[in-house]
This record gives C-alpha cells, sequence and structure tokens, in this order.
C-alpha cells in the first residue's frame, strides 16, 4: 500500500450548512458596500471565497484590491460566526458515512487525513466544529493559502505526504469532493477524485468530469473501498 493523502472538501461533500455560507458573505457585502446581492448571480459551488469576493466585487463595480478582499473575508468570518449557530440541526449536518470515513482513515497506518477546501482556514473552522469534526484534520490546502483551487489543492497533498515523511511524488493523493471543480483540481495535481453526489452535482455528472469514482454519499460500502483501497 502506497502511503495515502486523502484531502476531503467541506461544503456539500462533508457537511451542509443550511446556506449560512452564502448568508454570511451577502450580509459581509452589506455591512461594507450595502449590497446584499453582490453575488446573486453566480453559483459558489467549488469556488475559494477569495475567488467569490473578488467576483462580487467585481459585479457591483467595486475596485478589487487585496485589502478590500481582505476586509470582506474578515467581515464574512464574523457573519459566519453568527449564522451557523442559528441554523436548524436539520438543515446543518454531517452527510452519511463522513465521520466514519474520516475516523477509519486516521486508524490507518500510512494515511494522512486533511482539508482541500475553498473555504479561508477560518471559516472551515466554523463550519466543522458545529458537527465536531474539526478537530479530525491537522492540515489542509484552504482558501486562504491560494485563491487558485489546484494551487491550494497541490499545497495540502504536499502538507500531508510531509506528515507521512514521503515525497508528494510517492504517494497516493485522492480528493473527495462534489464539484467538477474538485475535480479538475484534483486532475491538475495528478490526484484521484472520489465525487459525493451531496452537493449540487449528481454522480453521474462528477463521473462525466472525470472522477474515478463517484457515490450517491459514504454510506455506500463501495465508496469506503475506493477510500481505503483504490485502483
Amino acid at each position: 500500500m502506497r502511503p495515502t493523502v486523502l484531502l476531503f472538501d467541506i461544503d456539500g461533500t462533508l457537511v451542509t450548512t443550511g446556506g449560512a455560507g452564502r448568508r454570511s458573505m451577502a450580509l459581509a457585502f452589506e455591512r461594507l458596500h450595502q449590497r446584499r446581492d453582490a453575488c446573486d448571480s453566480f453559483s459558489m459551488s467549488g469556488m475559494t471565497d477569495r475567488a467569490i469576493v473578488r467576483k462580487g466585487l467585481s459585479t457591483i463595480g467595486v475596485p478589487v484590491s487585496e485589502d478590500a478582499i481582505n476586509a470582506l473575508i474578515d467581515a464574512y468570518i464574523a457573519h459566519l460566526g453568527e449564522e451557523v449557530p442559528k441554523v436548524d440541526e436539520r438543515e446543518y449536518r454531517l452527510h452519511p458515512g463522513m465521520r466514519e470515513a474520516v475516523l477509519e482513515a486516521r486508524s490507518r497506518t500510512g494515511f494522512a487525513v486533511g482539508l482541500g477546501t475553498g473555504n479561508v482556514r477560518a471559516g472551515a473552522r466554523v463550519k466543522l466544529e458545529r458537527v465536531r469534526i474539526h478537530d479530525q484534520f491537522a492540515f489542509g490546502g484552504f482558501g486562504c493559502d491560494f485563491e487558485d483551487r489546484v494551487a491550494l489543492i497541490r499545497h495540502g497533498a504536499q502538507a500531508g505526504a510531509a506528515q507521512l515523511g514521503h515525497p508528494l511524488e510517492a504517494c497516493r493523493v485522492v480528493i473527495i469532493g462534489d464539484t467538477p471543480k474538485d475535480v479538475a483540481a484534483a486532475k491538475g495535481i495528478g490526484a484521484e477524485t472520489i465525487g459525493v453526489g451531496t452537493g449540487n452535482f449528481t454522480p453521474q455528472a462528477l463521473r462525466d468530469a472525470g472522477a474515478e469514482w463517484a457515490f450517491a454519499d459514504f454510506s455506500v460500502p463501495e465508496a469506503m473501498e475506493a477510500l481505503l483501497v483504490g485502483r
């Protein structure tokens, strides 16, 4: 068995947040630019937080700068901390089989389990602490590391390989995600992808995008086999 790095996406893959992220972003734009509709015209699925902010600023005609992006991210995190606890438990949930998959992989020698997400690190913490799983991820690639998803996935994979004490080239890397952007990022670093149909895309759409495997969710026994054994 090759040393294995697993990188889990958050929104739509590990958890559903009942719209807390989108509401928090809208509130941040309203607070700083009096425009709650900045992100209404595009899908956030698979985008990094910084890319979302950049596009939102451009959409409403605000000059895009690092300072403007950073201010929006700070406001977003503040609102996220307020919005996440408000969501009803029926709408805020960890997806089926995910806790079991993470814990099983962590229990095995030769596996490093991290995050590969467009969320900035602080946002990831807020979202995952609600479902008591944040402390299971010791490393990751985040939207605050790189705005480009391929770059942040590579960053997370390198961190996982370092934890295992192997060069990245010697490791099997698996990206677990729910969007074609996750699949594309995995392809960008030569990683495998396990798609889950718990977001806005069906398993078939993820297979069509190039995912090696795609399942309705991780309660499907074959999903755990793909995660731990692979090809």
